[in-house]
């Protein structure tokens, strides 16, 4: 087991990418704290499946837009386990498709906070500690979307996920001296609540369409790399944001 030893903080761990990457990480013999702010269900199953298979895990609900709440999930993981080696920014959400005529300034700021904002609040809160041991992983996910522009009416989504591309490239710069590496993910079209959510049949088919390898991602092909990239397989990786979309995008 690759991880053994290591403790994981991974936001958003309720369903799809967040929920898969728990549990991948767990197999791999990290503790990881489960953190949701809506669906506790999912959370709970999260962590059922990751004992089940003999790994630890524990559920804690917290709204990681908020500061005093990512510290109250930070210390609470600590508390339990002593440290915080790897973190999984995945917590982030399209909320609703609108164009330019519907924005409003409100639902801007949420798209912001929700998938910007909360990423520099969680990374404030554990680097630190990561850099007095001088040595950490912090993995971003981001989004093709943040290549492509996004689908219709997800241009503010898509500016939040180009913002953490970028962001990424800083915080590794910037925490590269200190031991602590951090890198992203970007995934295409991946079967997740998402795409229930906000992807009718039609444009779902749209999208598929255009993967050369002609199918949807699953959460489970997204974690595998996000695996990849907390072990000590990626340790001479850093400021680097992997693509997993099936040929969707090449750069």
């Amino acid at each position: 087991m690759v991880l053994k030893d290591q403790v994981a903080l991974v936001t958003g761990a309720s369903s799809g990418i967040g929920q898969a990457t728990a549990v991948a990480l767990a197999r791999e013999g990290a503790r990881v704290a489960v953190n949701y702010l809506k669906n506790a269900r999912g959370a709970d199953k999260t962590v059922e499946t990751v004992c089940k298979a003999g790994g630890d895990a524990f559920t804690f609900r917290a709204d990681v837009t908020k500061s005093a709440e990512v510290g109250t999930l930070v210390e609470a993981t600590r508390k339990r386990w002593g440290k915080i080696d790897i973190l999984v920014n995945n917590a982030g959400d399209l909320l609703a498709r609108r164009t330019l005529a519907e924005m409003t300034e409100e639902y801007w700021d949420q798209i912001m906070a929700l998938n910007l904002k909360s990423v520099f609040l969680c990374v404030r809160a554990v680097w630190e500690e990561m850099a007095a041991r001088k040595n950490g992983s912090i993995i971003n996910v981001t989004s093709i979307a943040g290549r492509n522009g996004g689908g219709p009416g997800a241009a503010a989504y898509a500016a939040a996920k180009g913002g953490l591309l970028t962001y990424t490239k800083g915080l590794a710069k910037e925490l590269a001296p200190y031991g602590v590496r951090v890198n992203g993910i970007a995934p295409g079209v991946i079967w997740t609540p998402y795409h229930e959510r906000y992807s009718p049949p039609d444009m779902f088919q749209k999208y598929l369409a255009s993967i050369p390898l002609g199918r949807a991602g699953t959460a489970e092909e997204v974690a595998e790399v996000i695996v990849f990239l907390a072990s000590p397989a990626a340790r001479y990786m850093t400021g680097e944001t992997v693509e997993v979309n099936g040929g969707m995008w090449m750069d």
